[in-house]
This record gives structure tokens, C-alpha cells and sequence, in this order.
């Protein structure tokens, strides 16, 4: 399989441009050979002359750069996409002009394409395509925080690095350059095969048109083919529109249904009818592994005990006696005989139309009645989502969201929305507050936006100790995104934390306080006012605006003030 069945573009110029020979320099960069090149652009390995870094450089053909209007798009995107931070997305370093045309430099990436990837093994195992699902989920959220749509999501923009880490590339230079690729009635931009309906027929890109793509990319490292393929750009754009694809499963069968159904729902025609955003997305990708494991198990249990009966009844067979010769075939014939009869009379019995049609109400009836007893009770079920809520934050609230409040909202979403969304959002702020401490633990940061990364480092300066800074930082943050309704959990978690560092500490934990504010009253006993002194500004100078320990700095503080006067 090669990249322009996976990716709809070549490898090399195919828009009528001539290649271009290899520069020696680009900018500040020595070039020093070449990755890639494809209709946008060259992209060259290039060392930055005073730091010796390492930089993938991409050169655009000078005849794009001469198009009116390009170079102001251009520094716009460029500016844009300076303000990613995360893991998952390519770090851009710089932009400038050089060989009379537009380069930009950015993180170089040892490793390989999704293309690459599926080129070798053409299919990725589906916990793989989970977990690289994700991560391209966190660079989206990013973009999208930041107010950029991808619109050019494929396999050939996501870079795989040694650590298997993934890196989203090419963030918004389709929009601005492409003027010869993929240009249709109404203005089409992005690569035929995993564009999305509303970029098909010319409408403007959004959220939901990324989540598409990703579709089309999980669908594509699943299978090994795209959703659609077709002779021209044109076809493939209409069956976007119009056409329907065959599922994942249809054709891996061993794909888990619950990810076949969300690469589904990611491939919905109307935007309103896919996942919100990535961050939804990545929530629903990370429970299909936990529900996978969980089926495995009850069915190792059935199976189990399955083979158990088979056994007994095997065992039991075995210790009837048979015998052999004659005896045994007049057995086999009478047997035989007798099945046939048996046959006959039950052919004869069915033979008649009220027998088959009250058959029919038996089997209906009772496959009626055991729905009916096995139906889930939508009330039980709330009832016991809460029970699981009233404990202790922690696995039992993913319980109490995966086993019974998605479920509630698959049966009756009109009836429980009300009801339930609320106590969702409970565990996703739980969810993303474990996460963030976990990020913190491992001291490393994969929460993606500023927001994140600001709660990211306050959470460090917790754990270093420094609560009096963090306690400031946290006030402000609050102050800051109050009424910013797109990073309401972040406000949520923050508000959290600052309720928590102005509640009284731990007495065990600072116990120590007590025992050196009993010290200094004894030095004063004693007559050694000076060494009382030095206790309570040793306090004072190490936790004097520390939230929670108001009681042992008032002492002190009222110390110092009485024994000096």
C-alpha cells in the first residue's frame, strides 16, 4: 500500500511544479539532507548554524509564494500555531523568508509516519490504534483551545517518535497554501480521503470536521484502507456526502464493537451527530479496553463453569456399559429405526399451521417476558450510580459513569439528561484532576492547553511544599478564567484545589509546631527570652501565609509581640 492510496498525495510534486535542487542553507539552517517532498513543499533535515539543533525545515515553491494574499495568511497561521503546548504537536521554532520564497522550521521527529507505519504492517492492532487515538485526541484539544481547525488530518501528518509518542503536524498550512491541490467548486481544501462532508461541499471547517478526519484515520489504521476511495477527487468528495462505508468490524471482525461504533459516530454525516469535541472523544476511546477486559473475564467465568457441567455429564456417560458384536449392531439399527419414526411423527406434528403459529406466540411471549426480567431498571440504576458517588472520589465513580450513567443516557437521554449530566461532569472533573496529579506525580506535564499547564505547575509547587505561592496562584486563576465558559472544568478543578489549601491542615502533620511553640514558652520560663524569639521567627519566616496554619502563626506572632514590648 502506498501513500497515495493512504493519503491521496504523492510523495513527490504532482501539481505541474518542477522539483527544485536541494539548497545548501535555509534561513539560519545548513541543510543537510532531505525528508520529504509533496505538492506544498520540500521538507529537508537542516542544523541550525549557531545552536547545532536539529530542525525539520519545509520550503515552499516559490510559485505558491508569489500568490497575493499568501504571505499575510502565512504569518498569521505562523503566529497561530506558536502558541500550541503540548506533547502531541509539533514544536514550531521559526518562520522567515529565504530563495525568494516562504520556509518554517520546526521539531524534528526521528521516527515514522502513520502512513509509514501502516505501509509496513498494513493494519495497527486496535488496543494500539486506542492508545495513539488519544494522544491525537490531546493534540486536537490543544489546537482547538487555541483556536485552530486542523483541516488537513492523515496519516502522513502524524509523526510516530521512538518513545511511540505521537506528533501532530501540518496544522493550518493546507488552509493557506492549498491553491492548486484539491481545489474545487465552493473553495474544497484538505486531502480527499479523510476529508470531512461539510469540507467536501465547499462549507467552512469546525471541530466536529477534525473529529471526522480522526475518524478516517482510526477507521484507515484499523482496516488498512480509508472509509473511501474513488478514481478523482471529485468522487471521493461525493461519497463523503452521500455514501455509506462498511464498518471497521465488517471487515476486521475481531474489532470490539464499542470501537466500531465510535469510529461510526466520528464518521457521521452531520457535524451535530459526531462527539463534541476531542476531549469527549478521548474519554469514550480510554473505557473500550477497561469494558473489553471486563466481557473477557465474564465470559472466562461462564466458560468455565460451562466446561465443568460438560464434564459431569461426560464422566456419567462414560460409566455405562456397552456391548459389542451383534448385540451392538441390533443396538445402532433399533436406534436408528426408532429415530426415524420419531422424526415422522414430529414431521407430521408441525405439518399444521395453528401448531406453528402457536409455537410462534410461545417463542415471542416468552422471549417478551425474559426481556422483561432482564430489562434494566433506569431507576435502580440511577439509584445505584449515587449510592457509588456518595463514596470516596476515586474507581468507583468511573464505575458508577461507565455501568450506569452512559447507559442512562443510551436508553432515554431526554428523561435523565437533567439528572445525570450533572453527576458526569462530577466524575469528569475527578477524572481530569486525577489525571493532572498523575502528571504531576510523574513530573512531567501531558494536560494539554495553558490553563492546564498553569494547574500543572501550581500542583508542583503544592507538592514542593510552597502552598502559600500556590494558594496566591490558584486566586488568581480563578479570577482569570471566571467567566471563560471554554475551560469551565479547569475553573471547576482550580476552585476545587483553593477550597481545599483553606481548610486546616493535618494537626499530625505539623505536630512539630506544637512541640517548638511549647519550647519557646519554656525559654520564656526560663528567662531566655532571646531563644523564645528565634522559635516563633523560625515559624513565621517559614509558614507565615501558609493556608491552614493560622492558629500556630497567630501564636507565634502574639509571642514575638508580648515578649518584645
Amino acid at each position: 500500500m502506498n501513500d497515495e492510496t493512504l493519503d491521496g498525495d504523492s510523495t513527490t510534486p504532482d501539481d505541474g511544479l518542477a522539483q527544485e535542487p536541494m539548497p545548501e542553507t535555509i534561513g539560519d539552517y545548513i541543510v543537510e539532507r532531505e525528508l520529504g517532498s509533496g505538492g506544498m513543499g520540500t521538507v529537508y533535515l537542516g542544523k541550525h548554524r549557531e545552536t547545532q539543533n536539529l530542525a525539520a525545515v519545509k520550503m515552499l515553491p516559490a510559485s505558491l509564494a508569489r500568490q497575493e494574499g499568501l504571505v499575510h495568511r502565512f504569518n498569521r497561521e505562523i503566529e497561530a500555531m506558536k502558541k500550541f503546548q503540548s506533547p502531541h504537536i509539533v514544536e514550531l521554532y521559526e518562520s522567515g523568508q529565504d530563495h525568494s520564497t516562504f520556509y518554517y522550521a520546526m521539531e524534528y521527529v526521528n521516527g515514522e509516519t502513520i502512513t509509514d507505519r501502516i505501509t509496513r504492517e498494513k493494519r495497527i492492532p486496535w488496543r494500539e490504534v486506542i492508545e495513539m487515538g488519544v494522544q491525537i485526541c490531546h493534540a486536537l484539544k490543544a489546537a482547538h483551545n487555541a483556536g485552530i481547525i486542523h483541516r488537513d488530518l492523515k496519516p502522513s501528518n502524524l509523526l510516530i517518535d521512538q518513545d511511540g509518542q505521537i506528533k501532530l503536524t501540518d496544522f493550518g498550512i493546507a488552509q493557506v497554501f492549498a491553491s492548486n491541490k484539491l481545489t474545487v467548486t465552493g473553495g474544497v481544501l484538505g486531502t480527499a480521503e479523510y476529508m470531512s462532508p461539510e469540507q467536501a461541499q465547499g462549507k467552512r471547517a469546525n471541530k466536529q470536521s477534525d473529529i471526522y478526519s480522526l475518524g478516517a484515520v482510526l477507521y484507515v489504521m484499523l482496516t488498512g484502507r480509508p472509509p473511501f476511495t474513488g478514481k478523482t477527487t471529485l468522487d471521493i468528495c461525493q461519497k463523503h456526502r452521500f455514501a455509506q462505508f462498511d464498518s471497521p468490524k465488517r471487515i476486521v471482525p475481531e474489532i470490539p464493537h464499542w470501537l466500531d461504533e465510535i469510529v461510526c459516530k466520528c464518521l457521521e454525516k452531520k457535524p451535530e451527530d459526531r462527539y463534541p469535541d476531542a476531549y469527549v472523544l478521548s474519554l469514550r476511546l480510554k473505557e473500550v479496553p477497561a469494558k473489553v477486559d471486563l466481557s473477557q473475564a465474564e465470559d472466562f467465568e461462564l466458560d468455565g463453569s460451562r466446561r465443568t457441567d460438560e464434564t459431569v455429564v461426560a464422566g456419567s456417560a462414560a460409566k455405562e456399559p456397552h456391548e459389542v458384536g451383534a448385540t451392538l449392531f441390533r443396538d445402532l439399527f433399533r436406534t436408528q429405526l426408532e429415530s426415524e419414526q420419531e422424526a415422522e411423527g414430529i414431521s407430521k406434528f408441525l405439518d399444521n399451521g395453528w401448531v406453528l403459529f402457536g409455537l410462534l406466540v410461545i417463542v415471542v411471549a416468552g422471549g417478551y417476558g425474559l426481556y422483561l426480567l432482564n430489562r434494566p431498571d433506569p431507576e435502580r440504576m440511577f439509584a445505584r450510580a449515587t449510592e457509588l458517588l456518595e463514596r470516596d472520589p476515586g474507581p468507583a465513580w468511573v464505575v458508577a459513569k461507565r455501568d450506569y450513567l452512559l447507559p442512562l443516557l443510551d436508553m432515554d437521554e431526554a428523561t435523565w439528561s437533567e439528572k445525570v449530566t450533572p453527576l458526569m461532569e462530577q466524575v469528569d472533573l475527578y477524572e481530569f484532576r486525577d489525571e493532572l496529579l498523575d502528571s504531576g506525580r510523574r513530573g512531567k506535564s501531558d494536560v494539554d492547553g495553558q490553563p492546564g499547564k498553569l494547574l500543572h505547575q501550581i500542583q508542583r509547587l503544592r507538592e514542593a511544599g510552597e502552598f502559600q505561592e500556590a494558594h496566591q496562584r490558584l486566586q488568581a486563576f480563578v479570577v482569570l478564567f471566571a467567566d471563560d465558559k471554554d475551560y469551565k472544568m479547569e475553573y471547576e478543578l482550580a476552585q476545587q484545589l483553593l477550597e481545599e489549601s483553606g481548610k486546616p491542615v493535618d494537626g499530625k502533620e505539623f505536630a512539630f509546631l506544637d512541640s517548638a511553640l511549647k519550647r519557646a514558652e519554656q525559654h520564656l520560663d526560663q528567662g531566655k527570652p532571646d531563644q523564645a524569639q528565634a522559635i516563633w521567627r523560625s515559624i513565621l519566616e517559614l509558614y507565615d501565609g501558609q493556608p491552614g496554619l493560622e492558629a500556630y502563626l497567630n501564636k507565634a506572632r502574639s509571642g514575638l509581640n508580648e515578649s518584645s514590648s
